[in-house]
């Protein structure tokens, strides 16, 4: 047992303080989850657009029959609900009484408060609390403590727990389990960097962590309450000077990409094989997601495409002014296009390779794409089913108008889409393909030599041992 660890009382029974990280649209399901916590941990299902299984435990594929996107948004929501409350029963089945279920929902997902309402409702008993980030969810404290759940807020920062605090969680203080603490540079999936900060000047989270707790204590929340690290965690034994800290209070560990490579989680072989190839700074903090929020990805040929696609960019004018003194003619149908000599130049030279098409984006910029690149944007946007709050690639919004009043970004691309695909099979070169920054460590640590793939349960028997 690694120095200091010692089990937390949650759920109502004393649990390890390692939880799984819930990983959307599949890629943490009743299997990895079940397991973590029939291991004395806190598993973690994700309820953003889950699986269901028919009569004989096939996956239903989610296809969307509706015509406009309002209705397949709805066919959306009962996907995603059936779905987590089919993952939280099987969950639950596995754990055995052991260890804890969570549940975790994307705040910035279409539908988020209703899935939360419909997962809640038909699984009383089972869940014992929500992670939720991606957003600020304000609404979370109020959902969890009507249905006797606990919430575990997902924060980058100890200014974004101030204003939760204030506005909302400080009305339901009883049912804060513990605070997450997210950190933007490290984690893998979306992150919650502010304008202010730097991405490209990643932060201590000693110093944050701290800032955390003393924002918590400002609210009288006791250091009992623990505040989970997550976001590079690997090793306990490199977070030693974390625990039993009277800085820090009560310290948790979330494990996010670790859980990906065990024997129960439900990711596709080849992405499990891909997993143990990644090589330091292989891992990309880029901003393509059509959340807006910045996310950390596998730089792999999917990614690599999506940063040449933004290079292949001009900016025009609808008039002759300033620089902007040639006409445009290529990539375009119409006059209106006035860019400069060194962009026109450019704009010819991407034609000639093949790059002949060129989309508006919503900056009064161009980019250029192959005819196929542009019959997949325009089909992929044209089949939107709604699955975020607001999304940059489709314009739709989860609103009364359901748009944005944005030009669909052509920079972007359909995330649902994607991340469905990669979790179901698909080629993970040619998906995006999440993962926390500490990734590279499958191919340095000895555990997964000679092509090892723990169990769940051994996998959690070896970081208890803080390795």
């Amino acid at each position: 047992m690694f120095k200091g660890l010692r089990p937390i009382l949650y759920g109502g029974q004393e649990v390890w303080p390692l939880i799984e990280g819930g990983k959307g649209v599949s890629a943490t399901n009743h299997a990895s989850a079940g397991a973590w916590a029939a291991a004395g941990g806190i598993g973690t299902v994700s309820a953003v657009n889950a699986d269901s299984y028919d009569a004989e435990g096939k996956i239903i594929p989610q296809i969307y029959r509706a015509l406009t996107r309002r209705e397949r948004h709805e066919e959306l929501i009962q996907y995603a609900i059936d779905g987590a409350v089919q993952q939280v029963r099987r969950a639950w089945e596995i754990a055995g009484g052991k260890g804890a279920i969570n549940i975790n929902v994307l705040w910035e997902m279409g539908g988020a408060q209703r899935v939360l309402h419909g997962v809640l409702e038909r699984t009383r008993g089972m869940v014992s609390g929500v992670t939720c980030g991606a957003g600020m969810p304000y609404k979370l404290s109020e959902i969890a403590s009507h249905y006797g759940v606990s919430y575990l807020p997902i924060v980058s920062s100890a200014r974004a727990f101030r204003a939760l605090w204030k506005r909302a969680y400080s009305k339901a203080a009883e049912w804060l389990a513990a605070v997450v603490y997210e950190d933007p540079w490290l984690a893998g999936g979306h992150n919650g960097l502010s304008n202010a900060e730097d991405s490209r000047q990643p932060e201590d989270p000693y110093p944050r962590v701290k800032a955390l707790r003393e924002t918590m204590r400002e609210g009288g929340i006791p250091d009992s309450v623990p505040i989970v690290m997550a976001g590079g965690v690997w090793y306990l034994r490199d977070w030693e000077h974390w625990i039993d800290n009277p800085e820090l209070g009560a310290i948790a560990f979330q494990f996010g990409t670790r859980p990906l490579l065990t024997q129960e989680s439900p990711i596709p072989q080849a992405w499990k094989e891909k997993l143990t190839q990644i090589e330091p700074g292989e891992v990309l903090l880029h901003r393509f997601s059509p959340t807006g929020f910045y996310s950390s990805a596998v730089r792999n040929p999917f990614l690599r495409a999506l940063e040449a696609r933004s290079e292949r960019q001009i900016a025009y004018s609808t008039e002759q002014a300033g620089d902007h003194q040639y006409q445009l003619d290529v990539g375009v149908k119409g006059k209106n296009f006035w860019v400069t000599l060194n962009d026109l130049q450019r704009a010819r030279e991407w034609h000639g390779h093949g790059f002949t098409e060129a989309l508006k984006t919503p900056d009064n910029t161009l980019v250029f794409v192959t005819t196929e690149e542009k019959a997949e944007i325009r089909k992929d946007q044209a089949d939107c089913m709604g699955c975020l709050s607001q999304c940059q690639f489709s314009s739709w919004a989860d609103s009364e108008t359901n748009s944005t009043g944005r030009l669909a970004d052509p920079r972007s691309f359909c995330i649902q889409k994607t991340l469905q695909e990669i979790a179901h099979g698909g080629d993970p070169e040619q998906n995006l393909m999440f993962a926390g920054h500490a990734a590279y460590k499958f191919k340095q640590d000895p555990f997964y030599s000679n092509g090892f793939v723990p169990t769940v349960k051994q996998l959690v028997d070896r970081i208890l041992t803080g390795d």
